[in-house]
């Protein structure tokens, strides 16, 4: 039911597809396991502190073995990028949508979430459980990040 949702801050987590599908996934196997546990309320924020803290449990986990892998193998890579003479209409947009994305990543991973869980509609009591913090914290971080973001977008403001 909010399989779109989740899979859009999943992906805003990640930075990668696949990932952000699995991360979806572990997010409803996780709620089939402990619907018992729920405890009424807005089903949507449960389901997004479930993807939160999946998403915390597999950071941790990678986290771990690319510092081992870190420790065993050295490895460097390089993009080539490709430039065209003339900008369309679709490549300006995704000029833009590429800048709005750096911008959001730019923020902290709980800044980034409060966004992007206030973009998809959830009201701060909602993210302040997701979040597992206090509805003033919701605001304030809010207040920040779209500051930050206003200031890292201000080339686009008229």
């Amino acid at each position: 039911m909010y399989a779109d949702a989740l899979f859009n801050l999943a992906c805003y987590l990640t930075a990668n597809a696949s990932e952000a599908e699995d991360l979806v996934q572990e997010t409803y196997a996780r709620a089939l396991s402990a619907g018992a546990l729920f405890r009424g309320g807005s089903v949507k924020a449960w389901l997004f502190q479930i993807l939160r803290n999946a998403h915390i449990d597999v950071y941790r986990k990678a986290k771990v073995h690319a510092f081992a892998a870190e420790l065993e193998v050295w490895e460097g890579g390089a993009e080539n990028g490709g430039g065209a003479s003339e900008i369309t209409t679709n490549q300006m947009r995704a000029l833009v949508a590429s800048d709005v994305e750096k911008a959001l990543r730019s923020l902290t991973t709980d800044a980034r979430t409060t966004v992007l869980l206030d973009v998809e509609g959830l009201r701060e009591g909602e993210i302040a459980q997701v979040l597992g913090c206090a509805p003033g914290t919701v605001k304030s971080r809010l207040a920040r990040a779209r500051g930050l973001l206003r200031l890292k977008l201000k080339d686009y403001a008229r």
